[in-house]
């Protein structure tokens, strides 16, 4: 009984507190340049579209404002090394034929975040897998999963460096 009532309590403490988990920001930046993404695939959206995931994750999730490089905290850049968008993950026997039901796109970057300011690595991943499914032949689906869990791994990367 003692148990449930000392977490029911913090739960009311807790929701009364004005701090949240949802976000933050890095110590001494508050600006940040995201360079366009080097693309060593054939696929030309994908520089546009990691870009532009990237630069709503820190404005929305880390506070960040988004500057020129010139003039940044921080700067933001990376490379898309691979695009496989065709994976299959799911297939069903047809009449003479295989269907494939699911599928997923997988993506690799190497990102970095350099705080400008102090001129050291925030923080760096070489070879990050990233992966979405979804239904053909919406393979757009697929890679905004992809981006998704990119800019999450991102997020997670640059605030465990607090």
């Amino acid at each position: 009984m003692f148990g449930a009532l000392a977490v029911s309590a913090s739960g009311v403490v807790l929701a009364a507190c004005p701090y949240g988990f949802a976000g933050g920001t890095l110590p001494n930046v508050k600006t940040v340049a995201i360079l366009p993404f080097d693309n060593d695939t054939p696929e030309p959206a994908l520089t546009q579209e990691v870009s532009e995931a990237v630069r709503q994750a820190l404005e929305g999730r880390l506070g960040l404002r988004v500057a020129t490089e010139a003039t940044a905290d921080a700067i933001v850049r990376g490379r898309v090394v691979r695009y496989d968008p065709y994976i299959p993950i799911s297939l069903q026997a047809g009449v003479g034929a295989v269907n494939v039901t699911k599928r997923k796109v997988q993506i690799t970057v190497d990102v970095e975040i350099l705080n400008q300011r102090e001129g050291k690595t925030v923080w760096k991943r070489q070879g990050l897998m990233v992966d979405g499914d979804y239904d053909p032949p919406a393979e757009k689906d697929g890679r905004k999963l992809a981006w998704d869990k990119l800019v999450q791994q991102i997020v997670d990367g640059a605030q465990s460096q607090w």
